[in-house]
This record gives C-alpha cells, structure tokens and sequence, in this order.
C-alpha cells in the first residue's frame, strides 16, 4: 500500500474461532520500519478476520492520524 508493506494474517483460536493480525514494513536508504498489530477481537470465519486486518493495514498506512486500534 504505497510506500509500505502490509501482510494481513489470520490465527485459529482454541475455541474455533479467528484473531487478526497484520504487519507493516518499511524499508528506505539505510533505515526501515516493521510494526505489528494484533487485535483481540474474535471472528466467525477466517475470511471476515482477514477483511479485518487488510482494512485496518490500509487505515495505518493511508491515513496522515490513523485512528487507535
């Protein structure tokens, strides 16, 4: 997403269900930048955790003040 990286990923939980994650990275000249989020909310389904995390990656990367996840 421009000028970043974002890797979405999705986890399986004991209880069945799906946790979201992603990573931002950043690499530029002699210096780079790798963040990554983790979120508590539980999904039904893999693909609506992974709708999550892409969606959350775009808002950190896109917006000049994303808001706080």
């Amino acid at each position: 997403m421009g000028k970043y990286v974002v890797s979405p990923a999705t986890h399986e939980t004991p209880c069945g269900g799906f946790r979201a994650s992603f990573s931002v990275h950043r690499s530029q000249g002699n210096g780079s930048y790798c963040r990554v989020f983790r979120f508590d909310k539980a999904f039904a389904s893999r693909e609506a955790a992974r709708l999550f995390a892409v969606t959350q990656g775009w808002l950190q990367t896109c917006m000049p003040h994303p808001p706080t996840c």
